[in-house]
């Protein structure tokens, strides 16, 4: 799979088979996501050519047949149809908050119940060999309510919780296709009886960080223990070491890290919801990998990561490469951002909640195209850029950057280095690689070249007709 640099074939290829009650509908969504991908930061104004574009697009979010899943589902189903392998699905969930000030009819508190908006739910595929990002198989959206006043456990459960986001979106990605491995890798939110269950139900593997260490499991010898004391008791297995990134306060260092892993039985818990008394299943098994900072600097909160997983680890090796799955999580919050900041989706002006929604789908997907930039050139890189890069693109990136008289001989990871000069990335030896919002700025900038390249060659087609 690699990124289409056309924009309107890239638009007719993701939302052609939308069921949006009337086919025309379906023709409009397929021109404003055309004209949206190729400028995904400029407001609705700018994007749509004409005024009357423009009324067209907001009535479009204005039809009731028009809705977020409408919208998105083509492209679940698509992100879905895979060859086989083993996929990894990043989930996570993002607040989309529309800001406090503005008048949103049908929409809920975010944050400390300062802002207005929903919450978004995301299953970010990305291949397990190259972590190449594929597209979202699933996706979901919940209003957050105000928790009751002095609301016990078990009331809690049977009310509609932010929780159920994780196993309503595993199930709608449902069982993978034969010859597929799906592994949910999910931070603490998932750390859930409940949502096991749901990965357990639709045979799928997973990687959950545990968001406790102090709650009871049983180990291989049916003991009952906290699970730091169970850790406690594991054999090192090894150490590796990693670069930390600099942050607030805290220089960047490198970090040696100890590696334990070993088997147990997560246990039916004593307040459970209606839907896991239903499933009525026994305890689960599944291995824990625990990763421990040892000798951090003084004042540097150390590493610690305990993850359980559901594929088999009996080497080092086994480990690493569930903490590898692990690492892949800040892909899906790269996604986060490239929807926030590259599509500015929550500084849409509609002011419905029932408008917002497919607006947010259609975001959704063209996050996914502006993501997928960076990930063809990490994950193809010595690939010739003609082979998958078009002849225009490449003689505009020679007008662009004059440096370069050997464009045409460019690899597909040098191409990408050098469109994101073109967004103000410097390349220095100290720089590293490129992010994907200097990526995505000069494709902009190419793409404004290749556009008016295009107009010309009209216009000269034209002329030739009329002489």
């Amino acid at each position: 799979m690699f990124f289409c640099f056309d924009s309107k074939t890239w638009a007719e290829q993701q939302f052609k088979d939308c069921e949006l009650g009337d086919r025309r509908r379906t023709e409009r969504l397929i021109k404003m996501a055309w004209k949206v991908a190729e400028n995904p930061s400029a407001s609705f104004a700018e994007q749509m050519e004409t005024w009357g574009d423009l009324k067209a697009a907001y009535r479009l979010f204005d039809e009731e047949d028009v809705t977020f899943e409408g919208v998105v589902r083509p492209h679940w189903e698509q992100t879905r149809q895979v060859a086989p392998g083993r996929y990894l699905l990043l989930d996570d969930t993002t607040e989309l908050d529309f800001g406090v000030h503005r008048q949103i009819e049908g929409v809920g508190p975010t944050g400390n119940g300062g802002g207005r908006g929903f919450l978004l739910h995301n299953a970010l595929m990305v291949r397990a060999e190259t972590q190449e990002v594929l597209g979202v198989a699933g996706q979901a959206i919940h209003y957050r309510k105000p928790r009751p006043p002095k609301e016990s456990a078990s009331k809690r459960f049977k009310r509609d919780r932010e929780s159920v986001l994780w196993g309503n979106v595993i199930d709608e990605i449902n069982r993978p296709p034969e010859g597929v491995e799906f592994v949910h890798v999910c931070d603490r939110g998932a750390d859930s009886y409940e949502v096991f269950c749901h990965f357990v139900e639709q045979q799928c593997g997973w990687v959950v960080r545990a968001s406790s260490i102090h709650r009871k499991i049983l180990t291989p010898e049916g003991e009952e223990l906290p699970l730091s004391k169970y850790l406690s008791g594991l054999p090192l297995a090894g150490t590796y070491e990693l670069q930390v990134r600099s942050r607030k306060g805290q220089p960047a260092r490198t970090a040696t890290l100890e590696v334990r892993f070993g088997t147990l039985q997560m246990p039916v818990p004593r307040h459970t919801s209606p839907s896991v008394k239903e499933r009525d299943l026994p305890s689960i098994e599944m291995r824990v990998v625990d990763i421990r900072e040892v000798n951090a600097p003084k004042g540097v909160e150390p590493i610690s990561w305990v993850l359980y997983t559901s594929l088999q680890v009996d080497t080092f090796d086994d480990a690493w490469v569930i903490i590898e799955y692990y690492e892949a999580r800040w892909l899906v919050e790269e996604y986060h951002k490239a929807l926030k900041t590259g599509c500015r989706v929550t500084k849409r002006g509609l002011r419905k909640g029932s408008r917002l929604e497919p607006m947010v789908g259609l975001m959704s997907v063209v996050a996914v195209r502006l993501l997928q930039l960076k990930s063809v050139a990490r994950s193809d890189p010595n690939r010739p850029a003609r082979h998958v890069v078009p002849h225009l693109w490449l003689g505009m990136l020679k007008v662009a950057r004059k440096n370069l008289p050997r464009v045409y001989d460019l690899t597909v990871g040098q191409f990408y280095r050098e469109l994101a000069k073109l967004g103000g990335f410097l390349g220095r030896r100290s720089d590293g690689q490129p992010g994907w919002i200097t990526i995505w700025r000069g494709w902009e900038k190419l793409n404004m070249l290749v556009r008016g390249a295009e107009l010309a060659s009209q216009l000269q087609g034209q002329r030739k007709k009329c002489g």
